[in-house]
């Protein structure tokens, strides 16, 4: 029933092109919450499914068990890899009007050229599904596909019993009580290289000042031990509910979970039109409104904040000129406020020129100097040197494209990746001229609260 599709240089799929057939075929279907449906898969599918709500909650995907999976360990041919194999997948495929367009969900790392941590052994730079069973809520309206891959002449009894275990799955996620979701015991939070983090940031601002760089990320991770195992639709569940505001993502693979619920987007596409944002710069929320409104007037008068984030708009802009047929950037940014923090935000809006697909637009973008730093090149470097740690898919991009070319990626911060009775949780901040080691330090705890909170852990550091 599942097929791996591995891309390659010359995007070559696992089979012959001619010899595929993508069927897919969708029904309506009630309220059902997709949680539920993401639990009702997992006895045969744990690690084959995924979830994706974005910010605005007027898109909700859970997607069970592969019908194809692309991956890639190159570098930058890794966007070109699964662009291509993608293209060639559309292009086999069988459909009505009536059936929605199947989706491919996924993500890359954030630098291939880094890896050998334990925690992200498996995780393939490029890692992408399309689902068997794909669900949709959209403007009110729920819906569940099949997807087939096959290279078989004739698949009718295949789909028959695709067609009986969606059924299986749906009546379980209606039906079925699902336990009451607790936050797990958390046995010890333990720092990894706090102090090797402090001295980096030390040396890349010193390195700042001399004129080697304008701007350099800095990344640091926790790891949380619990009493017994963590179910992944725990860690779901209180995401979800905690972090309204905020793009909601879960990728299974191996037995573990890569989560979050980040405020920034890397790139849309609707129609033919790219949106992106800006999310550069932050602090605080106050303890009352009259706190939080002086924090965010600060933030928009902080020349180190303004500075940071005009690094970003600037990358941004350019990206969207080379790759859109017009451009709309505003002059001035706006404050971000989610539960935890406030972050400077300007949205850029472009219309795409032809033949432009969503994965041209990733590896444009990625990574932004919001999580890389500028030049992007100098900064990647000293990241490299002077971080010494995997980030695997933290700050990378994550999301989904489907058959009609629309989709939308996210960047993969406030996040963590669950691990059995094990998590390592991600938090970095932009350091430049006038950084101060013990601020960043202390920022990087605002950062890992949204998924410390989720995971049971205390709210300060």
């Amino acid at each position: 029933m599942n097929r791996k599709l591995t891309a390659t240089r010359d995007a070559k799929t696992g089979v012959g092109q001619k010899d595929i057939r993508f069927f897919t075929e969708t029904i309506d279907v009630g309220r059902i919450s997709p949680l539920a449906f993401f639990e009702a898969g997992d006895s045969c599918y744990k690690n084959e499914r995924f979830f994706w709500q974005n910010a605005n909650k007027t898109l909700t995907l859970v997607g069970i068990g592969h019908a194809t999976v692309l991956t890639t360990d190159y570098g930058e041919d890794r966007y070109t890899s699964i662009s291509n194999s993608w293209k060639q997948l559309r292009e086999a495929l069988i459909k009505e009007e009536k059936d929605m367009e199947p989706v491919l969900f996924g993500g890359f790392s954030f630098d291939p050229e880094v890896g050998g941590e334990e925690e992200w052994k498996g995780f393939p730079s490029s890692y992408f599904v399309v689902p068997s069973f794909q669900l949709k809520i959209q403007d009110g309206k729920t819906m569940i596909a099949i997807n087939l891959v096959t290279d078989r002449a004739s698949s009718a009894e295949e789909f028959e019993k695709l067609r009986e275990e969606r059924d299986r799955l749906l009546h379980i996620a209606q039906v079925e009580d699902f336990p009451e979701v607790s936050k797990p015991q958390v046995l010890a939070i333990e720092e990894r290289e706090k102090e090797g983090y402090l001295a980096a940031v030390e040396q890349v601002t010193e390195r700042i000042r001399a004129g080697e760089a304008e701007k350099v990320v800095i990344a640091r991770s926790i790891d949380l031990r619990f009493q017994e195992p963590v179910p992944s639709i725990s860690a779901l569940h209180h995401i979800t509910n905690e972090q309204q505001e905020s793009y909601q993502f879960g990728l299974q693979k191996d037995d573990r979970l890569f989560f979050g619920a980040t405020p920034e987007r890397l790139i849309r596409i609707e129609n033919g039109k790219a949106f992106s944002a800006c999310v550069a710069g932050s602090t605080r929320r106050g303890k009352s409104a009259v706190e939080d409104r002086l924090l965010g007037e600060e933030l928009l008068g902080d020349r180190k904040n303004r500075e940071e984030h005009q690094y970003v708009v600037h990358m941004i802009s350019t990206v969207f000129q080379s790759l859109c047929k017009s451009v709309t950037v505003p002059k001035m940014p706006k404050l971000m406020k989610i539960r935890d923090i406030q972050h400077l935000f300007t949205p850029v809006v472009g219309e795409l020129e032809e033949e432009i697909d969503i994965f041209d637009l990733v590896r444009a973008l990625h990574p932004t100097p919001a999580l890389g730093g500028s030049p992007t090149h100098v900064a990647m470097e000293m990241i490299r040197e002077l971080e010494k740690m995997d980030r695997g898919y933290y700050a990378a991009p994550i999301g989904w494209t489907d058959t009609a070319g629309n989709g939308e990626f996210a960047v993969a911060i406030r996040s963590g990746l669950l691990d059995g009775n094990r998590a390592h949780l991600y938090a970095g901040g932009g350091i430049v001229a006038n950084s101060e080691k013990d601020m960043e330090y202390e920022e990087t705890w605002v950062k890992f609260r949204p998924v410390l909170r989720a995971l049971g852990g205390k709210l300060n550091g």
